[in-house]
């Protein structure tokens, strides 16, 4: 919503933008954080055109937990999807839009999160950077993603990071073989908590932030959905993409 409670304008396609661009599920409320989501993976625009939303996004894509379950009702691929074409038919716009929300009051206190993308990534170079911009104007708050983006954050994030921005890059994607295991802050996806503690990574189970402030390398557990857990099998998204070029090389799929 913009200054003084009032709906922002139509953007330059004519539609008009969402009230509000952040929301909470319930989970991510009870540590006062909001998330901003896009499509996972791609989107079909009403033009018909596509856009990939996870342009480095690997074997991650076969199980995605943002492709399935409540991520299908239609009322939330809907505010997704006007979200995205929102963020490409008025970046300038969907940026100011965003910085006054962020100086509202359920912002104020220094204690308040955002979980840029619950689902979908950072698309783009303008996309970042606009969010980038987005922590400039709102030092009060503090951010944070995971991401598969390796090779965009270290062009244009890790040069000179907002001290508000805390991100972690998650494995499993077609930029795996970017990542420093021994400087960067690193997720993985591990099929059950037990493989976690043996591998002697440190689960983030207890509170997504744990992601970004705890003890790394993060493992998270996967989700429990009996067909995406059947294809990741006893291995790691990171395993398993690692295992891609292996298989390619061999003829095999």
């Amino acid at each position: 919503m913009s200054k003084g409670g009032r709906r922002p304008p139509p953007s330059k396609d004519g539609k008009r933008p969402p009230r509000r661009l952040l929301g909470q599920n319930r989970e991510l409320a009870g540590i006062k954080v909001w998330n901003w989501s896009l499509p996972a993976l791609a989107a079909r625009l009403r033009d018909g055109s596509t856009v990939r939303t996870c342009p480095a996004a690997g074997v991650c894509a076969q199980v995605c937990y943002a492709r399935q379950g409540t991520y299908r009702f239609p009322s939330v691929q809907a505010r997704h999807l006007a979200n995205l074409e929102y963020v490409l038919a008025d970046l300038d716009g969907w940026r100011r839009q965003m910085t006054d929300e962020l100086h509202e009051m359920r912002f104020q206190g220094g204690d308040a999160w955002v979980r840029i993308h619950d689902s979908g990534d950072f698309f783009s170079d303008e996309y970042l950077l606009a969010w980038l911009r987005v922590m400039a104007s709102a030092r009060h708050v503090r951010f944070y993603a995971y991401t598969k983006e390796i090779a965009r954050f270290k062009k244009l994030v890790e040069p000179d990071p907002p001290k508000t921005f805390r991100w972690v890059y998650s494995l499993g994607g077609t930029e795996d073989h970017l990542v420093d295991l021994e400087a960067d802050r690193v997720a993985d996806v591990f099929p059950d908590a037990e493989s976690i503690e043996a591998a002697g990574w440190h689960s983030q189970d207890r509170s997504d932030l744990l992601a970004v402030y705890g003890p790394t390398p993060v493992g998270i557990p996967a989700n429990n959905i009996p067909q995406a857990r059947h294809r990741q099998g006893d291995r790691t998204l990171g395993q398993w993409q690692a295992e891609r070029p292996r298989r390619n090389a061999d003829g095999g799929s």
